[in-house]
């Protein structure tokens, strides 16, 4: 059987997730066994009675951050050897398909969640293993990203999503975006389904979704043939 991967998530928004990590596809995924969720509130690891997770900025400048006491010591009471310690950040490096594949081949995956202008720069030299960005905007904080982060490594686990081969041809997974797709009825509304997909010639088929792939990244995506060159 093989070894449920666990996610841990810390926050001063744990709520943020819970309809999220008890919905569709994840809920699923946890029902089988093949992750294990935990939601963890940075606030219970402050020492003072306002429950603190940030201060001003030495040096000045606006915004506040994120303390590094409690990062730590949250981190520390559930990290595992060989744990992959994910800081949110738009300083990241940039999420992808590739990087949701290489997560997914891990054990444990801990998300630190900032928020405000940011964390404490010993967090991420000494407490972060990997930096993250979902993306060139900023968001009021890291539960977001992380949640999408999730949701992309959790559905490439093994009979997750049920069928084999299910995430082979998605967009990206092999490198380019994905073929239309169609399903019943045949017509609606004048719109018909191209007959190709209905002649049952599989070669002719695979022929013509790789040719609808090539236009569709070529049109939408340029870069990606420029990363083939």
């Amino acid at each position: 059987m093989v070894e449920a991967l666990a996610i841990d998530v810390i926050t001063i928004f744990p709520r943020m997730l819970d309809g999220f990590l008890n919905e569709s596809m994840l809920k699923r995924a946890a029902r089988q066994g093949a992750v294990k969720f935990r939601t963890i509130d940075l606030r219970n690891f402050t020492r003072d009675v306002h429950r603190t997770t940030d201060d001003k900025p030495y040096g000045g400048g606006p915004g506040m951050l994120m303390k590094p006491e409690p990062l730590f010591e949250a981190v520390e009471s559930v990290i595992t050897p060989g744990a992959r310690v994910v800081l949110m950040t738009p300083q990241g490096r940039q999420f992808n398909q590739s990087v949701a594949v290489e997560l997914s081949k891990e054990k444990h995956l801990i998300f630190i969640c900032g928020h405000y202008e940011g964390v404490d720069e010993r967090v991420r030299q000494h407490l972060a293993t990997d930096e993250i960005s979902v993306g060139d905007y900023v968001l009021t904080n890291g539960v977001l990203p992380s949640a999408v982060v999730i949701d992309a490594v959790v559905r490439l686990l093994p009979d997750v999503l049920g069928g084999e081969g299910a995430t082979v041809e998605e967009s990206f997974s092999r490198g380019w975006l994905e073929y239309p797709q169609y399903t019943r009825p045949p017509e609606y509304r004048g719109l018909k389904v191209p007959d190709v997909l209905m002649s049952g010639n599989h070669e002719e088929i695979a022929r013509w979704r790789k040719e609808q792939a090539t236009v569709r990244t070529r049109e939408r995506r340029p870069d990606l043939f420029k990363k083939e060159d």
